[in-house]
């Protein structure tokens, strides 16, 4: 797993992974859930489709859209994993342990922080 001060400003680097926002949809139902909400969708989500040692559809087992957490996912490459080999040194083949989901949540949630507007003073 990686120091996330390194993953993030790997990610800023990346052409592809900084492209990605929450549009006003995802935002509103971001909004409308709250964020520790939103993270057990986060959590489930990671323990269905990635968790598996060999998870079905592996690579296109995350959606582009429709939901705050897969646009997340594709930003932070959490989203198969090939990402998750390439980005954040989880072999693949092997299921993923407890430790290794809480990483990929604090990922994924630090993202999801950064997309949400200022607190208004």
């Amino acid at each position: 797993m990686r120091d996330l001060e390194d993953l993030f400003a790997a990610l800023t680097r990346s052409e592809f992974r900084s492209r990605f926002c929450l549009g006003p949809k995802e935002r509103a139902y971001l909004d409308a859930k709250t964020l520790p909400v939103v993270l057990e969708h986060a959590r489930k989500f990671l323990e269905d489709r990635l968790a598996p040692a060999e998870p079905r559809n592996d690579g296109r087992q995350t959606p582009m859209r429709g939901h705050p957490v897969f646009i997340a996912q594709h930003a932070t490459a959490t989203c198969c994993r090939g990402c998750l080999a390439k980005w954040h040194s989880i072999a693949k083949a092997k299921r993923l342990s407890d430790e290794q989901i809480k990483y990929l949540l604090e990922v994924i949630e630090r993202w999801l922080r950064g997309q949400q507007p200022p607190a208004a003073t």
